[in-house]
């Protein structure tokens, strides 16, 4: 099951075999022992939008930020037959010149790696479930260039295809300036906050082609990042980024409580500083949380154009993101850390992350990349590109074309643009460094 909304038990001719708990996460179950001639599969759904689980942005009444909720069979279901040895999973880690490449299965006998590269074939037979493989005259991923070298793996009963790419994530101090590098060179990640909410699928778009959509078209408009929010998305969504060139930040799945007053309300008054130790809550609801984490960081692992992991957003369901941060850190080191987006700031993160929408935009010196990962929310109505014709969402509501494509100018040329400027200025007559 590629996924399922929210909590699913399994039955084959009336015996339970498992239940899932969570709707964003696939799962899978062994019914050989149970197949008969005739068989009957039956699956059963409950989704209360139990909070001790993450549920994302659903809510039973949705408005403003909340979205319709789903429930049930939200992505594809197959059955298969595998041989005793088939490969269950790949780990692949990358650097600028080889690959790592880790075959979860059950024995250690012979298997053949074939890569396909533009000199041509590699092929290697290993008896490992690791290997190290360099790669000669390597063509580097990037939104600009995004090649993926494509594989397969052979073993004595199992045949898989899979691909990867060959980019790597740094922090990097140029001219004293901390920044973020990709493949080594710093990089200015230019994004959207991706909700993943449609009008005709709530969860899905009509077709994949809706996917494929949505990406080039915010490449055509300069984009080179799309911050998935709260939500995860079938592996397809994750592929098309790697083949059309677009990076992912992603961000966990919220679970617990959201309180306006505590969460959003009394942070964009100027109340950020709050140790996160008191925040929260049930040990079912942290338990949830860290499994969820951990089981989505492994999931989406293998995809290069996810670089960024977003554990807490806005404080909702915050609590000790520095413990948080050492776990993320331990299970992927490879990707960069946002502990704690927007605000509630602790001790331990990758890069300082503010959300500023309704003051002008300033950020204070930090020793750390900074990411402006959520502003603007400028909204104007399109009739015929709205589902809701009634009520209308945004932080700042614009009638016309031209006051909105000002109001856009203002705050990328006048503000955002204008802050870095300065900052190159005084590194340049050596005053300071960037703010």
């Amino acid at each position: 099951f590629g996924a399922v909304d929210q909590i699913a038990t399994v039955y084959l001719n009336h015996k339970e075999l498992m239940t899932h708990m969570g709707g964003y996460l696939p799962f899978q179950v062994d019914i050989t022992d149970e197949i008969q001639e005739t068989n009957i599969l039956t699956l059963k759904v409950k989704d209360t939008l139990n909070h001790a689980l993450p549920y994302g942005k659903q809510k039973t009444k949705r408005g403003g930020m909340w979205y319709t909720p789903v429930s049930g069979i939200w992505q594809s279901v197959w059955v298969e037959s595998v041989s005793g040895d088939y490969i269950r999973n790949l780990k692949i880690t990358p650097t600028l010149t080889d690959v790592t490449i880790e075959i979860d299965c059950n024995n250690d006998l012979d298997k053949i790696i074939r890569i396909t590269t533009q000199e041509g074939m590699i092929e290697k037979v290993v008896s490992k479930n690791k290997i190290l493989i360099p790669i000669e005259n390597p063509k580097l991923w990037s939104p600009e260039t995004p090649y993926l070298y494509e594989f397969e793996i052979e073993s004595k009963g199992d045949r898989i295809t899979s691909y990867f790419a060959l980019r790597t994530l740094s922090i990097q101090k140029i001219n004293q300036i901390p920044r973020l590098c990709l493949n080594g060179k710093p990089y200015f990640f230019h994004g959207i906050l991706d909700q993943g909410y449609y009008s005709d699928g709530i969860y899905l778009p009509a077709s994949s082609a809706g996917y494929r959509k949505d990406i080039m078209t915010m490449k055509e408009l300069g984009f080179n990042t799309l911050r998935k929010h709260i939500k995860v998305e079938p592996a397809n969504y994750y592929y098309l980024c790697d083949k059309i060139g677009m990076i992912v930040f992603q961000d966990l799945i919220s679970n617990g409580m959201y309180s306006f007053i505590r969460d959003t309300a009394l942070p964009t008054i100027g109340f950020t500083k709050f140790p996160d130790w008191g925040f929260l809550r049930s040990k079912k609801v942290r338990s949830n949380f860290i499994t969820t984490a951990k089981e989505t960081i492994d999931y989406l692992y293998h995809f290069p154009s996810i670089c960024y992991w977003t554990i807490f957003n806005e404080g909702w369901g915050q609590f000790q993101s520095d413990d948080l941060y050492d776990r993320v850190k331990e299970q992927d080191s490879t990707r960069f850390i946002d502990s704690t987006s927007g605000w509630f700031w602790q001790k331990k993160s990758d890069v300082d992350s503010y959300h500023i929408y309704f003051k002008p935009i300033q950020m204070k010196k930090s020793e750390r990349p900074i990411v402006l990962s959520e502003f603007g929310g400028y909204g104007l109505k399109e009739i015929e590109h709205s589902f809701n014709l009634r009520r209308t969402y945004g932080y700042r509501l614009y009638k016309e074309k031209k006051e909105l494509q000002k109001a856009l100018n203002k705050v990328y040329l006048e503000e955002i643009l204008k802050v870095d400027v300065e900052d190159m200025k005084k590194i340049s007559t050596g005053l300071g460094r960037r703010k």
